[in-house]
């Protein structure tokens, strides 16, 4: 069975958790310390590229320095090298949740409270990471993970730079860094940001999650970009009447395109979320009056926005304001010190009567000129922008408008993913007045191009030929033993219909089927093997080993029985010898082949047996003389 990956020889890598465009994320065990982590790694093609490499090392730099619970922790990092390739890693905490990206995805919308009780948390998180001289640079739904318990954790610092770092070794001169949809005006520009471009991208963040729609959408990331720059953005509450004007104030002082009107610290903009959580007045609120959302002038604490009803035409429509009393605490100038200009000649204010006049008189020919008709196309307001948003939402803003909508045939649309709104008539921002009609069409998807056929290719062949076109991949491991593992085996849909661009594929590929090991023990060595082979095992071995079992009998296995293993999987059986052969006795063969040896010695050709016979003796008689 094959081991799994295993980084820095303690963190074993398990299923992957998700790709992005430079790293890939994988649920891993920390066999030191016995605990769940999560280790990202640099995809392997874009290892070696210095750039990418150098992004993905500040990033661990930079989130390692940050301990704050509304941070997710950085606990290692190190390198790994494949084919001589350093490719970098780094460990972090598992969060068991999901990321804002999928909670809007979902469809599901937000309670404008617990809205902002969410941001709270990330600008908690933002406060700690300024305040430590890092700005995050990529605030985004995909970069807010939510815990299972409700918990906000901010990640990827990714694209994160030290305040007063002007250096640019990150891209080329002049690129622009982050996703256009919640980039500050200073980033898409090119500028040096600072802590408030990070608040200026969660106030599109807390937009997305108020009306489950960014502030700006275009047909393209320059046209979203540009948005940023130069346009203002609509008040949330023009698409939940539920929002209120203290949040709708909140939310544009943080998309405030100068930075110098915008909040100025996290501190500053959670103080204001706190208040309006809590019922009290914000600050936001007299700022955005003092300066309106679009230049300076009045805004009521209290009262909700609503559109000026035209008066009568035949009324008048300039009226002379009544003397500020200099005594009254308003904003009028004291002239008391100044007595001679209560002398006014009469002919000073005759002057200033008929100059009055004149200025009326050119107001009313102008507008003549320039809306047509004798008193101007009164009533007449701005056609809210329907696009990138639903049936449903559309007939909201027309109720709230108080105008006609009319839902035109679908159509296809690569901007807008199926069911929201691809295009309006009138569009946005041009004029019309109540009762009128605004024409949706909806999107059906974006235009459906040709599927290949990558059944039998490998994976990696397959997930290009259907990247390059295009789609997503999906990809699906299934046990075969009809196919080389990597074999695509089926996909979905099949090769040859067509699907939307950008839709996604599922392929199931082919793995090693993993048979059973069954258990061979006590039977004989040859039967063992007769039996592996039955079921498809083709790697047997054996080892001999020393029992007082039979000879030849299997005594132990390895794998053990009943665990999976691939056909291909050395499988070693252990083969008793047979008990030992017993030790013969030698005692009384060790005393008859003494007392051999002893009549040997002996024993004479002249010698007498000992009954009583005469031996002839070997000495010699002496002679006498």
């Amino acid at each position: 069975m094959e081991e799994p990956r295993r980084l820095g020889g303690r963190y074993e890598l398990g299923s992957v958790l998700g790709r992005g465009g430079m790293a890939e994320v994988y649920l891993a065990h920390d066999t030191r310390l016995g605990r769940t982590v999560a280790v990202k790694t640099l995809r392997a093609d874009l290892a070696r590229d210095p750039s990418f490499q150098a992004r993905f090392r500040r990033e661990a730099q930079s989130a390692a320095s940050l301990n704050h619970p509304a941070i997710v922790a950085v606990y290692d990092t190190g390198e790994d090298y494949v084919d001589g390739v350093s490719i970098p890693y780094i460990v972090m905490e598992y969060v068991d949740g999901s990321t804002l990206r999928e909670l809007l995805h979902s469809g599901r919308r937000l309670l404008p409270e617990r809205t902002l009780e969410m941001t709270v948390g990330i600008l908690q998180a933002l406060e700690y990471s300024h305040r430590a001289g890092i700005v995050h640079r990529d605030i985004k739904p995909a970069n807010v993970m939510l815990t299972r318990t409700g918990q906000v954790k901010v990640m990827d610092f990714g694209i994160a730079r030290a305040m007063g770092d002007s250096g640019m070794t990150m891209t080329q001169t002049a690129a622009v860094i982050g996703t256009a949809q919640y980039l500050s005006p200073e980033q898409a520009k090119g500028e040096q940001v600072d802590a408030r471009s990070d608040l200026y991208s969660t106030g599109c963040l807390l937009y997305e999650l108020l009306t489950v729609r960014p502030p700006f959408v275009g047909d393209s990331p320059v046209a979203v970009a540009y948005q940023h720059v130069r346009e203002e953005p609509q008040p949330p509450s023009n698409f939940d009447p539920e929002i209120t004007p203290a949040m709708d104030a909140i939310v544009l002082k943080a998309l405030t395109k100068d930075p110098d009107y915008r909040y100025q610290s996290a501190d500053e903009m959670r103080a204001d979320i706190e208040a309006c959580l809590d019922g009290q007045p914000v600050a936001a609120t007299a700022a955005m009056g003092a300066a309106g959302y679009g230049g300076y002038g009045g805004y009521d604490n209290d009262q909700p926005t609503t559109a000026l009803r035209a008066t009568d035409p035949n009324g008048e429509r300039t009226s002379m304001l009544p003397p500020v009393n200099p005594d009254d605490g308003g904003y009028g100038y004291d002239d008391r010190p100044d007595r001679r200009k209560q002398k006014k000649s009469n002919t000073s204010t005759i002057l200033l009567v008929i100059a009055g006049i004149l200025v009326l008189i050119g107001a009313i020919l102008i507008g003549k000129a320039v809306f047509g008709g004798d008193g101007g196309d009164e009533g007449a307001f701005d056609v809210p922008n329907m696009v990138g948003i639903t049936v449903k939402d559309a007939q909201k803003l027309a109720d709230n408008a108080n105008v006609k909508l009319e839902v035109g045939p679908k159509e296809e649309c690569e901007a807008q993913p199926k069911g929201k709104i691809c295009r309006q008539t009138p569009t946005a921002k041009e004029q019309m007045k109540e009762q009128e009609t605004v024409t949706v069409f909806v999107s059906s998807g974006a235009p459906k191009i040709e599927v290949p056929d990558v059944t039998e290719k490998s994976e990696d062949n397959a997930r290009k030929a259907l990247e390059d076109k295009g789609f997503t991949v999906n990809v699906t491991s299934v046990e075969s033993d009809q196919a080389d593992p990597g074999t695509v085996l089926e996909q979905s849909p099949k090769g040859g219909s067509k699907a939307e661009e950008n839709s996604e594929v599922e392929l199931k590929v082919a793995t090693e089927k993993l048979l059973t090991v069954p258990d061979v023990s006590t039977r004989s060595y040859d039967d063992a093997v007769n039996q592996l082979k039955g079921l498809g095992f083709t790697n047997i071995g054996r080892s001999d080993e020393d029992s007082d079992k039979p000879a030849n009998e299997v005594i132990g296995q390895n794998p053990e029985a009943n665990t999976k293993a691939g056909k291909d999987t050395s499988i070693i059986l252990k083969v008793s010898k047979g008990p030992p052969s017993p030790k013969r006795s030698t005692s009384r063969a060790t005393s008859w082949a003494r007392r051999t040896r002893t009549r040997r010695r002996s024993w004479s050709p002249w010698a007498w047996s000992s009954h009583s016979v005469p031996v002839r003796s070997t000495s010699r008689t002496p002679r006498w003389p």
